[in-house]
């Protein structure tokens, strides 16, 4: 361990991987605050290249392992190549859409600019699971895993999960704590409470690695009520994706894992 760095963040076996049961989120990076797009710009703005990866070496540096990011923000996806070119050591785990690239294509590139799991977007899932098409997902989950690469879904309601979860055909599940997938249909960003609950519920149900997202609701949650809450609720073989804006506060990762390894007692 350099001298400078914290030692490791509580893990789980993540599909054969060892990840930390804080993960570093992304939306931040790429302008996706889920508030308004005032703050989409300013998030857009501070997050250049040089400080995205700023941001993942702070992430090492304080324990964390593993981080997640979209596949089609081009300045995010630049910052993971020079990255992990570099020699960083976070684990890319992938959230792949095909707004720009077929799927299967999307998987290929991921897979060759290094990533260690990935997931297939929410509203992807989303509208899989209204039409039922497992067809769809039992194509794009065999072309991952032929390619040694564990594979899960996304979605923003428990309902699509616990389809995708009876077909036994991904790795892990990553959970949206709010069904805020109106976003995706043009409808608006909706966070209700109500959700809170069902979600988390799912996430015990589902006997799969699970990882759980907007545990703060897109920093409308307490980070100390949030953080307490779902590590409560998730099985101890989960995690906890988190995005951090050090737009609002510079030490906003040290201080989350800070907050990580009291609940844990780490």
């Amino acid at each position: 361990m350099a001298k400078n760095e914290a030692p490791m963040l509580p893990s789980v076996d993540f599909c054969g991987l060892k990840v930390t049961r804080l993960i570093l989120g992304a939306n931040p990076f790429g302008g996706f605050s889920h508030q308004n797009a005032q703050r989409d710009d300013e998030m857009r703005t501070y997050y250049t290249v040089e400080r995205i990866k700023e941001t993942w070496a702070r992430a090492e540096a304080a324990g964390i392992n593993a981080m997640v990011t979209n596949n089609e923000t081009s300045h995010v996806i630049q910052a993971v190549r020079e990255y992990l070119n570099d020699g960083g050591k976070l684990q890319w785990i992938t959230q792949l859409a095909e707004r720009k690239n077929p799927m299967l294509k999307s998987i290929d590139e991921a897979i060759k600019i290094g990533c260690k799991a990935l997931f297939f977007h929410g509203a992807h899932i989303d509208d899989i699971y209204r039409r039922k098409d497992d067809k769809t997902l039992r194509t794009w989950c065999e072309h991952a895993r032929s390619r040694g690469i564990p594979v899960g879904v996304a979605g923003h309601t428990p309902e699509a999960h616990l389809w995708v979860d009876s077909l036994n055909i991904v790795d892990f599940h990553v959970v949206c704590c709010f069904d805020c997938g109106s976003v995706h249909e043009g409808k608006g960003e909706k966070f209700n409470l109500n959700n809170i609950g069902p979600a988390f519920e799912c996430v015990r149900r589902i006997k799969k690695p699970c990882i759980a997202y907007k545990i703060m609701g897109a920093g409308r949650i307490d980070p100390r009520m949030a953080f307490e809450y779902a590590f409560e609720q998730i099985k101890t073989t989960d995690a906890v994706l988190v995005g951090m804006y050090r737009g609002d506060k510079d030490g906003i990762i040290e201080e989350n894992v800070a907050l990580t390894r009291e609940i844990l007692g780490s």
